[in-house]
Formats: structure tokens, C-alpha cells, sequence
């Protein structure tokens, strides 16, 4: 997805070292296609759900690219396919993620189906050419969810929450963020690990008030976040299902603590959040978010705190947005550089991977 960096963790990165006191060389084993997000140094987390664990794995790919050049993949699911000498109805592609030092982009990558299916981390540039991350003997870390629900667990519908259990992750103030469920009786939960490793914790508990719903909820998780400094105080900006924006202090995600979230916009039911970034144009920062159902939103920044805590049933209030109206079907997006954006669309059964302007 992103690289969730503030500046003064952009300028510590220089002098960041990949290897941390619990960093080893091996085999990664994944389970399941999961979220990804960059940290310093060529540093990819890996979010695997089935497993419940977060990877840290050591690229190698450090070398600055400031002019990587623009992007235009059509299929792509179809090329990978060729690549991996299988059909392009067994590739599906479960995040996209930019290295921002490298430019180059990282793909969580099923191949197969089901129980059977296969893990896999694919890589491409503006090349075009497209290759398999190798985890057979790479340096990482790993580190196990130790408040994620029970394999065996099913919902009021019948859903295993375990598949919720890590919904997005990313880096920001030397911690790692991971969203998802858990097994407390807050079940949304947003955990935080400091990075290089060390003992996992409980994450903290998170509670919102769900416009669209009309009431206040815990068991709802995050869907995607990013970090965003609000009246100059960390928080991440984090949106829900059906479609609650809601702030959060990074201070206040200590293990185990109950969080009250506050919605400061609703930004219109029977929608998922898909995917977001912030980014400036024009000396004002935004947000771009894909949906589900109501394609991708530009939302602006200024004065967030001004806003007051949505607590009433409404559909729409609070941050205003416009919709991006040329930009269909977005899966997944990532910030590319200062000027452009990284975009998965779908059309029918193909998969395209191409650069954008950002609006």
C-alpha cells in the first residue's frame, strides 16, 4: 500500500540499519497474500492474515531512482501468469506497494486457488519487466499477533473474523501500525510494534461512532489508514466501511488501551474504502481514496481539528470530497512520487498496473 513516513522519520532512514538485533537469513513462509508497506531502507512489511504474523523483510533494494519514469501495464495479471507459467484465472493481487527510495513496485500475489493457492511477492518497474521477490534466503524479521481471533471462530454471519485480522499496515514515527481484528472484546483493533522487532502486545481497541449506522461501534475494523499530523499532533486518518472517516491520536495506541476514535465525516453508506494516500499539490495537502462503490475521492486536509465529532445519525457530513469521475474501478493505489500515483484497475478480467497524475 504506502510508506507511512513522517519527515523526521524520512531523514532518520539515512542512517537506518536493515539489520535488527532480531533480523536472521532464511526462508519467509506466507500463507496468504497479505497487505504491504514500506518502511526505511528497502524495509517491505508483510501482512499475512492466515498465519497472523507481520514480516519485515530486507529487500536489498536501495538505490535511489528520481527519474524511475512512468508506468503502463495492461494484463498485468496475465503477464505474471506467463511469468509463473500458469493461467491468468489463477493470479489474483491482494496489494500494490511503491518502494519510494527505488521506485519500483512490490505486488502481493496469489497463484491458484483456495486452500491451495500460493503466496508470492512479485516485482516490476517501468520497464516492464516482472520478477519474483525471492524469500528462500533473505534477511527478516517476524513477528506473531498474539490477540488474533481463533482460527476456528465464526461471526453472527458465519465469517471467520481471522480473515479481518490484519486489514492494512504501515510504518510511521519508527512503529509499525497494524489494523484488523482481534480477539478482545473491542475486536477492532489497531496494534503498534516499534521496529526493529522486539515482544508483540495487544493492540489497542478502537471504538467510532458509525454515522451511517446511527450508533457508536467496536467490532468493525479499520479498513484503510494513513498518518496524518492533525493540529500539528501525530494521528492516523483512518476510514471504515459504509464510510466513516475517523482520527485517531498515535498516542493513544498503548497495548491494551480502549481508544474512542473521532468521525469527522461520513462520506456515504454501502461503500468499502479500498485504499488511500496523502499527497500536496499546489502547497495543500489531500487525500485520495479508492472505493468500492463510489470511486476515488479527493479529499482536503485543512484544518481537520475544525471539525466536529460526528455523534447523530447522518449518510453524509463533515470533510467534503469531490470524486475523481475519470478514474474507474481502482483496486488498489499508491503514492509514486511528488507527481503521480500508482493505480490497479480492473476491467473485467483484466488487471492494469499504470502511473497517474495525481489531481
Amino acid at each position: 500500500m504506502r510508506l507511512l513516513l513522517g519527515c523526521a522519520a524520512i531523514a532518520a532512514s539515512v542512517a537506518f540499519s536493515a539489520e535488527g538485533p532480531s533480523m536472521a537469513t532464511g526462508k519467509v513462509e506466507l500463507k496468504s497474500p497479505g497487505v504491504l508497506a514500506f518502511g526505511p531502507a528497502g524495509i517491505l512489511f508483510v501482512g499475512d492474515t492466515v498465519s497472523a504474523t507481520l514480516t519485515a523483510i530486507d529487500t536489498g533494494d536501495k538505490t535511489p531512482n528520481k527519474n524511475a519514469g512512468q508506468i503502463e501495464l495492461k494484463a498485468i495479471n496475465e503477464k505474471i501468469a506467463a511469468v509463473l507459467g500458469t493461467a491468468a484465472d489463477q493470479i489474483s493481487i491482494a496489494d500494490v506497494a511503491v518502494n519510494p527510495v527505488s521506485r519500483r513496485v512490490y505486488l502481493s500475489v496469489a497463484r491458484g486457488r483456495g486452500a491451495q493457492a500460493v503466496s508470492l511477492i512479485m516485482t516490476t518497474d517501468a520497464s516492464g519487466k516482472i520478477s519474483e521477490l525471492s524469500l528462500d534466503n533473505v534477511k527478516h524479521a517476524k513477528v506473531a499477533l498474539v490477540d488474533a481471533p481463533s482460527a476456528e471462530a465464526k461471526n453472527a454471519r458465519g465469517q471467520s473474523p481471522r480473515m479481518e485480522t490484519i486489514t492494512d499496515i504501515g510504518y510511521a514515527e519508527g512503529r509499525v501500525f497494524v489494523a484488523g481484528l482481534s480477539n478482545e472484546e473491542f475486536a477492532s483493533s489497531l496494534r503498534s510494534f516499534p521496529y526493529p522487532f522486539k515482544a508483540a502486545d495487544k493492540g489497542a481497541g478502537i471504538e467510532i461512532f458509525h454515522g451511517a449506522h446511527g450508533r457508536f461501534e467496536t467490532n468493525a475494523p479499520v479498513r484503510t489508514f494513513v498518518p496524518y499530523k492533525v493540529a500539528n499532533t501525530p494521528h492516523l486518518l483512518a476510514a471504515y466501511t459504509c464510510t466513516p472517516l475517523v482520527t485517531i491520536p498515535l498516542s493513544e495506541l498503548k497495548p491494551g488501551n480502549k481508544v474512542k476514535g473521532k468521525t469527522i465525516a461520513e462520506l456515504g453508506n454501502r461503500n468499502r474504502p479500498l485504499d488511500m494516500i496523502v499527497y500536496t499539490k499546489g502547497g495543500k495537502d489531500f487525500i485520495l481514496m479508492a472505493n468500492s462503490s463510489r470511486g476515488v475521492m479527493k479529499l482536503p486536509t485543512a484544518n481537520l481539528d475544525g471539525y466536529s465529532a460526528i455523534v447523530a445519525q447522518t449518510e453524509k457530513q463533515g470533510v467534503p470530497y469531490e470524486t475523481i469521475a475519470e478514474l474507474k474501478d481502482v483496486q488498489q493505489l499508491d503514492k509514486y512520487d511528488d507527481k503521480s500515483a500508482i493505480l490497479l484497475q480492473t476491467t473485467g478480467g483484466s488487471m492494469d498496473l499504470r502511473t497517474i497524475a495525481l489531481p
